[in-house]
């Protein structure tokens, strides 16, 4: 009877084991599948301004060549209506876009970044678009003025490139884990020199997890008087009422007269 109950305890510790282990996979599972959700956002909203910018690339390249050789043929009324219809379709996907972007409430600021990509994409062709119709409304009624149609190409193009310089950036600082804008090292630094019993600031880290999340970490040196517990409250309770950090790490230390002499306390 005591081997069997020795089996019996010995099976149900294996249950919970293996109850524990399936539960840690599914864990580790959808913590996956969140990061590479967040990549893909990151690396699709890159893709996309680099299509936006391969297409204009193209069509300045044909622009620049219709100028040099002057043979070309541009049929206005074909191009009027072809332009036309462009921009009414970028403007109903440019509106529905829009009205996405405002269903999220104020969960974040920046919002996703493929809608904002997928707008700005929109933005760029509706551009385009205006850009063609233009050209087409010039052609249509003066059929010599053709050089219009290259001429916009350029103007248009120029505009698109510069609606996604914003996204391009943000991408870049995700990827190569930079400081977000809008979050100055120096003036965060300051307001953690700011708080009562505080004497020194070091090894402080901003960066940008995602696109939408922004992490900071901080080394306080205070004063022996001071009680660790009260800075690290003010500290953190400063922080959030100035920034939108996602995650905090603070650590409180007493200061030391070394600190001023050590590289690795010093400000990066």
């Amino acid at each position: 009877h005591c081997h069997d109950s020795s089996d019996e305890k010995t099976q149900r510790e294996n249950k919970k084991r293996q109850k524990a282990m399936r539960k840690l996979l599914i864990a580790t599972g959808l913590s996956f599948l969140f990061m590479v959700g967040e990549i893909v956002e990151v690396i699709g909203a890159l893709v996309s301004v680099v299509a936006i910018w391969i297409v204009t690339g193209v069509l300045v390249y044909l622009a620049v060549m219709r100028l040099i050789n002057n043979k070309y043929e541009v049929h206005g009324k074909t191009m009027l209506i072809t332009a036309s219809l462009a921009v009414g379709f970028n403007i109903l996907m440019g509106l529905v876009l829009h009205e996405h972007s405002h269903t999220h409430g104020d969960a974040s600021d920046t919002g996703n970044v493929n809608v904002r990509a997928a707008f700005i994409h929109v933005i760029g062709d509706l551009l385009q678009s205006l850009g063609v119709l233009t050209a087409a409304f010039v052609i249509y009624f003066k059929p010599e003025y053709k050089i219009a149609d290259p001429i916009c190409t350029f103007l248009f193009s120029v505009f698109v490139l510069i609606t996604t310089i914003t996204i391009l950036r943000d991408t870049i600082i995700v990827i190569m884990e930079g400081s977000p804008v809008g979050v100055e090292y120096t003036v965060v630094k300051e307001k953690l020199l700011g708080i009562e019993g505080v004497a020194a600031v070091h090894d402080l880290r901003i960066w940008s997890l995602t696109l939408n999340q922004t992490v900071m970490s901080a080394h306080l040196a205070i004063d022996k008087s001071t009680d660790p517990n009260i800075v690290l409250k003010r500290a953190t309770r400063r922080l959030k009422s100035l920034y939108d950090f996602h995650s905090l790490t603070i650590q409180v230390e007493y200061y030391s007269n070394d600190m001023d002499e050590c590289k690795k306390c010093q400000p990066a």
